[in-house]
């Protein structure tokens, strides 16, 4: 194996480890930057000298004018480099937060907008075209600008004027190298010069975030390609029920009035459950649109658009969503955040069941890791508060965006998991040369040229064709063009005309108000405040847990679309049908699930199903299965329980909870086993008497994760349709027999060097209740086991499937982490790696040393509460985290604690680049500092702006 490090250092490969003082990191980063002038006069013909790589390094200390300000400002910065601001001035206030931010982070907010925009390309040539022709299509710059021109106040409008001000403040007179390394590194191959800031750079970043937290788009897709395999009955296997009766929903003591149609969340009762409209299976064959077999919800015929057998448009929406999942997996690379399969913790607990006596509210929103974090940590503060300056508020934002995002002011706290309320539709459209039909008419396109700039490079130019359903997505890719053209269909569906095509609703590409949203919630008082405030965070649609010094709260807000009756979301919908159009009505304020004081005396959300079944809305069919949120509640109600209290410790250590639930259900299962070969049997042996916590060093969560893995694989992975099959995972079955150290060799000589004809699921609990579901059916076709690789003389046996797994995981683990399973743990195998979104992912080998970082060893898991989530898919690497971890004390906020998840610096030799990386892998909390006295009393450096 490469050389490695430690989990405790992150540092690049070949250092010692160790922490040194100033005089070590000094000498370490003077050898650093020379190894990289060699390498760079090497490759380029030229080199970058200490000067250049120190000088974008913010000032931090002593004083600086500051053109447009109207008084001083004071930029306090703490020992992690993390600035608090005091102005006496709402506009000096958001111009100084633009000016510290591009001071830390300009390149991370460059590329950023330049992605909004789709203009990748304008700074990495050509390679970004294929991203930018999607990212134009999708129009996320005119939608923000749409916003910012109509929609927004004109405070916010005032604010966000005064933020761009201050980072072209910043920008003024500033060469690219003077900015960043990464701006040096470009002007070897290009002459990219970064232009000013505008105040819609920063909404549209508001898009970006709603694209990764949009809901269950994906799973719209996967539930399509399924049917070209699997029929209503597998697909239902594959997508159980919300399970209700185990894992609870977030409101419990709220319910909705059909009388008055409000919802009633005062700690009220929430009733008995009724049939609603859970999450189920519908044959939609017959009567009506005949439009073929599909999923929906509830007991209905759950009719959608056909894609197996029936009378459908199956192979139209096979070829096209192929296609169009291939330019989906390519998107999150230059989005640089990911939305497949994330999700977010977050809780309150009520004064009533803490130390204190005041609330606590602990807030980890689970994001794909990326250096620098997606958050920016900062307090500010007006020096006096008043009706002329109303902001004294401290927490996480986004470089690139003025205001606070989630943290919490003098006399209230909030937090934001992801919902997963479907926003988003996708539609098969036929079109011809004319537009597109609807309701037995052809309409013509709204459309709209682009051009995009490439560097060292042509310009292109592309048209974007949109329908009343949205932007044709399909045309931005060449062969879901051709094979739209070719498409057939069933009778049902109309001529083919010139084709099919594939469309996206969103809510998102519809002007709103959620910048607004940021500075209500940043300036709110009270629950009342914070309700109003959180009406206008439209998109995405996130659960907000509130908590002040006597009240504990929830809120779902967001722009949630009202389908016609029959359309559930669930499964792509014919464009041409007006039976399947959004109504054009969204569900009101004051019908939206919320809870006020219950009676409990704490709120959980972790992406679990919002409200109960005898809602009247269908929100999603695709909630989280609620592991996260009951293991949660489990911790508290154990705290609790005759009478106990809970601290901010208690709700850290909850954090980082690392039980695994499905372990709980499958060991035992996997002791039962009688397992003959020795080796194998060694490795069972490392569950007997496991706690089921996935700690770094643990063996026994290694194998286990190792054997949960290749279940996974062999019982679903050759079963699904090709278009979800993953290329170039190991096999890791020998040719010739399963079993035996014999075969070792060939078990890793067999690995990495032939792709896989398997389907690989990702892990996550959709799959942990899927095998819940299935472990009372051990004949189930699902447990067919794969015999040398193949279906051929399959068993349907669950127990000889998971003895199989057990083989294959014991051969994997060999070949990974050697023979003797003493020197296994599971650190080993689950590592992080921070890698520098743009050159360090795309750039020449000696810039990606340069920018990247660890890696990390890593406890935790799928689905625990401490998710550093890994993909059955492509092995056990951490490819979603904790983005960052909080807990507020509303007692004494001064005692309350955060981490990011890197540091507050977007300069790679900044001694703040990854500084709290350490800490956050061993799940400490840093002291945040909210009062004056206290700010002043941990700040290293002051930085004042004059005008």
């Amino acid at each position: 194996m490469p050389p490695t490090t430690t989990a405790s250092t992150g540092q690049q490969p070949g250092t010692s480890g160790r922490k040194k003082g100033k005089k070590g990191r000094k000498g370490r980063l003077l050898v650093l930057v020379l190894v990289l002038a060699v390498i760079g006069g090497l490759v380029y013909g030229g080199y970058w000298s200490v000067s250049t790589v120190r000088a974008s390094f913010p000032q931090t200390a002593g004083s600086l004018t500051l053109k447009g300000l109207s008084g001083p400002v004071d930029v306090k910065r703490d020992g992690y480099g993390i600035p608090q601001i005091y102005a006496s001035s709402e506009e000096d206030l958001f111009m100084a937060q633009g000016y510290v931010q591009a001071q830390d982070r300009f390149y991370e907010m460059d590329v950023r907008r330049h992605m909004t925009a789709g203009r990748l390309s304008e700074m990495f040539g050509k390679s970004q075209v294929d991203n930018d022709e999607f990212l134009r299509t999708l129009g996320w710059h005119r939608v923000a600008k749409k916003e910012y021109d109509e929609k927004l106040s004109d405070s916010t409008k005032k604010y966000l004027q005064a933020y761009a001000k201050g980072v072209n403040a910043y920008l003024e007179g500033k060469d690219g190298a003077d900015i960043s390394l990464e701006y040096a590194a470009l002007g070897f191959t290009n002459d990219y010069k970064p232009q000013e800031w505008t105040p819609v750079d920063s909404v549209a970043w508001l898009k970006a975030m709603a694209w990764d937290l949009r809901g269950n788009m994906q799973d719209e897709v996967d539930r399509a390609l399924m049917t070209s395999r699997l029929g209503p009955k597998q697909i239902a296997d594959l997508y159980p029920a919300y399970p209700y009766d185990r894992n609870k929903a977030i409101v419990q003591e709220g319910q909705y009035d059909e009388l008055t149609e409000t919802f009633e969340g005062g700690g009220t009762s929430g009733g008995d459950e009724g049939t609603g409209t859970g999450t189920g299976t519908g044959t939609g064959t017959g009567t009506g649109t005949g439009t073929g077999v599909g999923t929906g919800t509830g007991t209905g015929t759950g009719t959608g658009v056909g894609t197996g057998t029936g009378t459908g448009t199956g192979n139209a929406l096979q070829s096209q969503l192929s296609g169009l999942q291939n330019v989906l997996d390519d998107l999150p690379t230059a989005v640089g955040v990911n939305g497949n399969g994330i999700g977010s913790n977050s809780w309150v607990v009520s004064g009533e069941h803490t130390i204190t006596g005041k609330p606590l509210l602990a807030n980890d929103p689970h994001l794909s890791p990326s250096l620098p974090s997606v958050w920016y940590q900062m307090g500010l503060h007006c020096r006096t508060v008043s009706d002329k300056c109303r902001y004294d508020i401290a927490g996480y934002t986004f470089a690139g965006m003025p205001g606070v995002v989630i943290g919490h002011n003098q006399e209230i706290a909030w937090g934001l998991t992801n919902s997963g309320v479907d926003v988003t539709d996708l539609y098969l459209e036929k079109i011809t040369a004319d537009g597109y039909q609807y309701d037995g008419k052809v309409v013509p396109f709204e459309t709209r040229e682009e051009t995009i700039k490439v560097a060292g490079g042509e310009s292109k130019k592309i048209v974007v064709r949109e329908t009343n359903n949205g932007p044709l997505l399909s045309d931005r890719d060449d062969e879901l063009v051709k094979v739209g053209k070719k498409a057939t269909v069933e009778t049902a569906a109309p001529d083919r005309g010139d084709g099919y095509g594939v469309a996206l609703r969103w809510t998102a590409l519809e002007a709103g108000t959620t910048m607004d949203a940021v500075f209500a919630m940043d300036r709110a008082q009270n629950w009342s405040d914070f309700r109003e405030a959180a009406a206008l965070f439209d998109v995405p649609s996130q659960n907000l847990v509130y908590a002040d010094s006597e009240h504990i709260g929830y809120t779902l807000p967001g722009r949630i679309p009202v389908r016609a009756e029959g359309h559930d979301g669930s499964v792509p919908a014919p464009g041409w049908d007006p039976d399947y159009h959004w109504t054009g009505e969204y569900i009101d304020d004051d019908e939206l699930p919320y809870e006020y004081d219950p009676e409990r005396g704490y709120i959980v959300t972790a992406n679990q199903a919002v409200v109960d079944e005898d809602y009247p809305y269908t929100l999603t069919t695709d909630w989280g299965y609620g592991t996260r949120s009951q293991r949660i509640t489990s911790l508290i109600e154990q705290k609790i329980k005759d009478g106990g209290k809970i601290s901010t410790d208690d709700m850290r250590q909850m954090q980082l909870d690392n039980s695994s639930e499905i372990a709980k259900l499958l060991v035992p299962q996997l002791l039962k086993i009688d397992v003959e070969d020795k080796d194998v049997r060694e490795a069972q042996k490392l569950l007997e008497g496991w706690d089921y916590t996935q700690d770094a060093d643990s063996a026994a969560a290694a194998y286990f994760n190792a054997v949960w893995r290749n279940i996974l694989k062999l019982a679903f992975g050759n079963k699904l349709p090709k278009e979800l099959r993953v290329k170039g995972q190991c096999l890791w079955v020998d040719p010739v027999n399963t079993t035996g150290p014999a075969d070792e060799t060939n078990k890793v000589r067999e690995c990495g060097q032939r792709d896989t004809d398997q389907a690989q699921p990702d892990g996550g609990d959709r799959w942990f209740e899927v095998v819940r579901q299935l472990m009372d059916k051990p004949k189930s076709d699902w447990w067919t086991t794969p015999a040398n690789g193949t279906r051929k003389g399959a068993d349907h046996n669950r127990d000889d499937l998971f003895k199989r797994a057990m083989v294959d995981a014991r051969w994997e683990l060999t070949a990974k982490l050697g023979k003797d399973i003493d020197t296994w743990n599971w650190g080993r195998l689950h590592r992080l790696f921070l890698k520098n979104q743009t050159l360090g992912t795309e750039g020449p080998g000696f810039l990606k040393y340069a920018l990247n970082r660890g890696p990390w060893k890593l406890s935790g898991g799928e689905a625990a509460v401490n998710a550093s989530g890994w993909n059955a898919a492509g092995g056990y690497g951490v490819v979603w985290v904790p983005s960052m971890r909080m807990v507020v004390n509303l007692g004494d906020l001064d005692k309350s604690r955060w981490i990011n998840l890197t540091g507050a610096s977007g300069h790679a030799y900044s001694a703040h680049y990854t500084d709290q990386t350490d800490k956050w892998a061993d799940g400490e909390l840093l002291p945040w500092a909210f009062t004056k006295k206290a700010v002043d009393e941990s700040t290293s450096d002051t930085l004042v702006l004059k005008p």
